[in-house]
């Protein structure tokens, strides 16, 4: 009885050992696929990819599409192009601060949808974004230590973004259309002036130069125009004259008919 007993619990201890195996050799083959320093996890029952810190140079590919929560803070990231967040309906919160991040093509976002509630862009190497970066996105944006230019664009970028609480004092001029701006925060340059206002102006200067230009254009032409026919009609004339009296009478009722 007893021989009996040691050959079943080394039986059950023989199939716990390959399920272990078996088990370690799935999870090695899951994570393999994912670059160096990515890894899957759970935090607070939120499915969570973090890729923090792992050298990358581009945002990575094979996420887990159910992915909750994506951290891909302190790399070397230095363009999103276009959709490349496809196939994550389900994110949350999206961390890409601390890259170098100059430029965001228009749709980079267009795999997400409005579940999403956070998207951190902080301390990349932003200087402008297109008013239609984020759509249709209703995250809270930190767009803080940034290099960015402050002009009617980033005015008009600001007033179409929800910005996260406590962001827009680390959003600062690092060049303007107005030298006294760089430095200051952007909260306190539009609260001194409307950026866009000054833009508006010289953009009617210039319609009301180009339309003078096409009128004057108009005018020039009709003048030249009036003035050849003139000198036709002049040279016509001189042209009669020199012919026989009959023949220039009828010639001379035929041109002042035609004038008419």
């Amino acid at each position: 009885m007893a021989e009996a007993e040691r050959v079943l619990l080394g039986s059950v201890t023989m199939r716990l050992l390959l399920q272990s195996l078996l088990l370690a050799s799935c999870l090695l083959c899951s994570t393999s696929a994912f670059p160096k320093g990515c890894y899957p996890s759970e935090e607070e029952g939120l499915k969570t990819f973090r890729c923090s810190n792992a050298q990358l140079t581009e945002v990575p590919r094979d996420i887990p599409n159910d992915t909750n929560k994506l951290y891909l803070d302190f790399n070397r990231i230095p363009f999103l192009p276009r959709d490349a967040f496809r196939d994550l309906p389900f994110l949350l919160e999206l961390d890409l601060s601390h890259n170098s991040i100059s430029g965001i093509e228009s749709g980079a976002f267009g795999g997400l949808t409005e579940r999403l509630r956070s998207l951190d862009l902080s301390s990349n190497q932003l200087v402008s974004l297109s008013t239609d970066t984020f759509i249709p996105l209703k995250a809270k944006l930190n767009l803080s230590d940034n290099p960015w230019r402050c002009d009617c664009g980033l005015q008009e970028l600001i007033r179409s973004v929800d910005l996260a609480a406590g962001s827009s004092g680390g959003i600062v001029c690092h060049s303007s259309t107005q030298e006294d701006n760089v430095g200051k925060a952007f909260p306190q340059v539009v609260a001194d002036a409307d950026l866009c206002a000054a833009y508006k102006k010289t953009t009617d200067v210039a319609m009301l130069v180009t339309m003078f230009g096409w009128f004057a254009m108009v005018i020039s032409y009709l003048v030249y125009y009036v003035r050849q026919n003139q000198e036709d009609a002049r040279r016509h004339l001189e042209y009669l004259k020199s012919l026989p009296s009959k023949q220039r009478r009828s010639e001379e009722s035929s041109t002042i008919s035609t004038v008419v």
